[in-house]
């Protein structure tokens, strides 16, 4: 988005939409859970059966259904899903199988993210790591191969969902901070989940829940990435740093259509999210394109989302983000 004139006058815009409903938040809490648990049972039971026609768009709803869970249950973090406290933390409880997310130490640091974004001396609390162009230049060979291959599109959005999900929330940082309780009980509780599958349908099922949510987890970095790596986003360093334009200019708004946003909770329009968090996922979309009567707003489609991924590094001299240098040409020796 476009900085507007007075910062202020988006603020009192966007409290308006602030308002939580209970009953439209548990419609879209057990629809959700419905499409999620009717899609695997009528996959894995497709895939029993060798029908991989059924299978396969199965295994797509429960990823899409998945990714669903998880914004739901990072609404439930901010307490702007329900009304009450402790109606957000008994559903954020609830969605944590499915999303592979502990929710009190997910919670803690989606909070820190907030907290940073867009603070280049705080880049450890984003979600996806970003190497000035400057440290680029002064850094050794190796650690370049690394951040080349940390960038690579296929490595994040596979290697990264793969590891993000299965690994590294079995044990998120902070959890000796929020809870190592918490953590090691939901870690029981999908292993119990998983036990359950294979007692129901054995590897078939299990293979076909690992699989779901494998895409589940692609679909979910594609999303995380563009919402702060697009060339017009904004870091800077304190005491410069202005957070209120960090989370609204340094966020993106994607605009990918209206089943991306129906099946990913409205999380796209993530510059309104950072700049108000209390706006529940259900109204986040309709703020969104009401702002289009009183400011300027840029949203993101598809072209300049894939192209995003080519930009790799923050430029502090342009304040840009710009793709990895291109190699110099060898010296030509001189006779």
């Amino acid at each position: 988005m476009k900085l507007p004139s007075d910062i202020r006058e988006v603020r009192a815009f966007t409290h308006k939409y602030v308002a939580k409903n209970d009953r439209r938040a548990a419609f879209s809490y057990f629809a959700t859970f419905a499409v999620y648990f009717a899609a695997l049972g009528l996959g894995i039971w497709a895939a029993l059966q060798g029908n991989y026609w059924i299978a396969v768009p199965m295994s797509l709803f429960v990823a899409v259904a998945s990714v669903r869970l998880y914004v739901i249950q990072h609404d439930c973090g901010h307490g702007s899903f329900f009304t009450t406290r402790k109606l957000n933390e008994i559903a954020g409880v609830g969605l944590s199988i499915p999303s592979l997310s502990p929710f009190y130490t997910m919670r803690y640091n989606h909070d820190m993210h907030h907290k940073h974004v867009g603070n280049l001396d705080h880049r450890e609390d984003g979600e996806v790591y970003t190497m000035t162009l400057r440290e680029w230049n002064e850094a050794s060979p190796g650690k370049r191969l690394f951040y080349r291959l940390y960038r690579s599109p296929v490595l994040m959005m596979v290697a990264g969902a793969l590891f993000t999900y299965f690994i590294r929330y079995r044990w998120p940082k902070n959890t000796r901070l929020v809870g190592v309780r918490g953590v090691l009980l939901h870690n029981l509780a999908l292993l119990t989940y998983f036990a359950l599958l294979y007692a129901v349908a054995g590897w078939t099922g299990v293979l076909f829940l690992l699989v779901s949510m494998t895409v589940g987890g692609i679909l979910g970095v594609f999303q995380v990435y563009l919402q702060h790596n697009f060339e017009d986003t904004y870091w800077d360093r304190r005491p410069d740093l202005d957070p209120q334009v960090a989370a609204l200019v340094g966020s993106s708004a994607l605009n990918l259509g209206w089943w991306w946003d129906l099946g990913t909770g409205n999380i796209g329009y993530h510059d309104i999210h950072h700049f108000n968090p209390r706006i529940p996922l259900y109204n986040l979309r309709r703020c969104h394109f009401d702002l289009d009567e009183m400011f300027e707003v840029k949203r993101i489609g598809w072209a300049e989302a894939f192209a995003s991924f080519k930009l790799k590094l923050w430029d502090e001299d342009t304040e840009r983000l710009v793709p990895f240098p291109e190699v110099a040409p060898a010296a030509i020796p001189v006779e």
